[in-house]
């Protein structure tokens, strides 16, 4: 089976819907039928499972879709046995990892990912996907129990990448930050992936979807700005 996966920046636009700007890709890759998916909502702190599900399936049910969380299901593993895609949102993922973690998801979703079964995620859900989540920007509110994630694809993705470094705040920037990873993981690539951009994985080929170029970064080599018209499949080695 091809591994399938749509790793998402960000769910929201600045003035848009919640995720209205990927929905139309989101389609395109579970197709037109209708599945079994199992939405996966624990990186949510401040809000229920339940309204989060909701405010994904008012989106879902604009490309003829629909979710089920897994917290409906007495056994979270047969729920992910038996999922025809599996659905993980954004949110803290510091807590969504330690959930995984806590119910024995983590190695149960690899396996039906490398199987074939689709995988989405946005923000903490593209974390996920990751060897570890030690390119999340999120804050460590809980402990995650392992650093380890789903190890899907070798390389790291920090979400929401930004390039500015916003007046009157003397921290450091985001290229900073990664320039530190990657001098402690020296054989790691990390993709800063912009907001309203996606990576789509169809097996041993990946590829850039959106307007805004990915940077990629790696101790060894120079920084990389690629755009959705180069070779990403490099990264999959």
């Amino acid at each position: 089976m091809v591994k399938r996966l749509l790793l998402i920046s960000n769910s929201t636009n600045p003035g848009e819907a919640y995720l209205d700007y990927p929905k139309n890709n989101i389609k395109d890759f579970l197709g037109e039928k209708p599945l079994k998916i199992v939405f996966i909502p624990y990186a949510a702190v401040t809000f229920s499972y339940d309204e989060y599900e909701r405010k994904v399936n008012e989106r879902f049910e604009d490309i003829n879709h629909r979710v089920t969380s897994i917290h409906h299901y007495d056994d979270p593993v047969q729920a992910i046995q038996e999922a025809e895609a599996i659905v993980v949102g954004g949110g803290n993922t510091w807590k969504l990892v330690r959930m995984v973690h806590d119910n024995k998801l983590m190695k149960v979703i690899r396996e039906r990912v490398l199987a074939g079964v689709p995988y989405v995620g946005w923000s903490a859900g593209s974390n996920l996907a990751c060897p570890t989540l030690r390119t999340t920007n999120d804050m460590p509110i809980i402990d995650p129990t392992s650093f380890d994630t789903l190890n899907l694809v070798p390389f790291q993705i920090n979400p929401h990448y930004l390039d500015d470094h916003p007046s009157n705040h003397g921290g450091e920037t985001r290229e900073m930050r990664i320039a530190e990873f990657i001098a402690e993981n020296r054989d790691v690539y990390v993709v800063g992936l912009r907001e309203a951009t996606m990576l789509q994985v169809e097996g041993r080929t990946m590829k850039l979807i959106g307007n805004r170029p990915a940077r990629i970064f790696h101790h060894a080599k120079q920084t990389l700005e690629l755009t959705s018209n180069d070779n990403f499949d490099f990264l999959l080695s």
